[in-house]
């Protein structure tokens, strides 16, 4: 499985063979079953990681006790909560499986040594962040103020992955929306491509 990783590395095309297989034997794996934590919130950040299979999702508790997902993470992406990690504090939302998934993590001490020794990473990160920052931006324009109906209706054209492969709770959470105006939704998009 660390093909997935070599060729996400490769992918980049900023760093060589030789870095890549240098890079690589810092990401340790740890295989999660759904539902298993990667990372808590309120515990110190102490990794990121890769995911080579399976899909995470990103949330904080709120004080009813309720999880707001901010975010679903899949195979080929970096998950962590990336500021606290880089600050190595604790972190302010927590990250769970919600498939069986093979996750390469690399340590903060590993980190740190493998970015003085392959600089070129440097700019992979940098990459990953702003990615990380894109999908922030895309969720406030896509699934704020607007109607259920309409947050489906987005999720279904830009983000069809969510709706083969998450659960519906998840999804609501994401959206914002409850569950039952989620199926609300749903059912009204049924009718329309019926008509």
């Amino acid at each position: 499985m660390t093909d997935i990783l070599i060729n996400y590395l490769s992918s980049t095309r900023a760093l060589s063979e030789a870095e890549i297989n240098f890079s690589i034997q810092f990401f340790k794996p740890a295989h999660l079953k759904k539902g298993a934590f990667f990372i808590r919130e309120d515990e110190i950040c102490n990794h990121i990681g890769f995911i080579a299979s399976g899909a995470v999702k990103a949330y904080a508790i709120d004080q009813q006790g309720k999880e707001n997902i901010t975010c679903f993470k899949f195979e080929k992406e970096f998950t962590g909560s990336f500021p606290e990690f880089v600050t190595q504090e604790k972190s302010r939302r927590s990250i769970r499986t919600v498939e069986d998934s093979l996750i390469y993590k690399i340590s903060y001490p590993d980190y740190q040594y493998l970015l003085a020794q392959v600089t070129a990473l440097n700019g992979i990160l940098k990459s990953v962040i702003e990615q990380e920052y894109k999908q922030k931006e895309r969720y406030l324009l896509n699934y704020n103020n607007r109607s259920a109906l309409d947050k489906y209706r987005q999720v279904l054209s830009c983000d069809p992955t969510l709706v083969q492969r998450i659960p519906v709770q998840d999804l609501a959470s994401y959206l914002g929306i409850t569950q039952r105006s989620l199926t609300r939704a749903k059912g009204q998009i049924s009718k329309i491509n019926v008509l």
